[in-house]
């Protein structure tokens, strides 16, 4: 009996818990790094993992880098093999902070928060500070994030071949509507 009731408390406990983080598999990454008069480097992943945990303000946006996909598989090809190595570095994170975040403050109106946190990418940790758009929609909590990414912060080698035909700066955008499970389960 009293396994019993101690497993029950504990599958409630968890339950109360995951309803307080916002999470979605679903997220999108789009990042661009064309340089004018040359071809298009362009990019998306639509496989995205967000997570949102209210009470401590925590963000944690996960990317699995092969999961990008662009118009030429060549240039996919070069991404993972040559540039991201995603063989060797299959993930990038960023982990932070939302500033002054209230999830009672959060409306149909969008608001502008600071994230702070650490990008970890290729092997590499880089604090920085992004900007989110932050509402209530219908079906959960959406964020929109634009922020640029480097390539010499993270060590990605262009060949001097091709360095002026490839951005210095990959422009990144972040877009995901997040759900506590209790939303997913009142989609289904």
């Amino acid at each position: 009996m009293k396994t019993t009731t101690l497993l029950f408390l504990f599958f409630t406990a968890i339950s109360v818990l995951a309803q307080d983080k916002f999470f979605t598999n679903s997220g999108t990454v789009n990042f661009e790094a064309s340089v004018p008069l040359f071809e298009e480097v362009k990019a998306v992943n639509r496989q995205v993992s967000i997570l949102l945990e209210p009470k401590s303000s925590t963000f944690i946006c996960t990317v699995a880098i092969k999961d990008f996909r662009f118009k030429l598989d060549l240039m996919q090809e070069h991404f993972n093999e040559n540039y991201m190595e995603s063989d060797r570095y299959p993930k990038a994170v960023f982990k932070g902070k939302i500033q002054k975040f209230d999830l009672k403050d959060i409306d149909e109106i969008e608001k502008k928060y600071e994230i702070k946190g650490k990008l970890y990418l290729r092997g590499k940790a880089k604090e920085i500070v992004v900007n989110a758009f932050i509402k209530k929609v219908d079906n959960g909590i959406q964020i929109i994030s634009d922020f640029p990414i480097l390539v010499s912060d993270f060590n990605i080698k262009i060949p001097g071949a091709i360095a002026s035909k490839i951005s210095q700066t990959a422009n990144t955008e972040l877009t995901g509507i997040i759900r506590t499970e209790e939303m997913l389960l009142t989609l289904k």
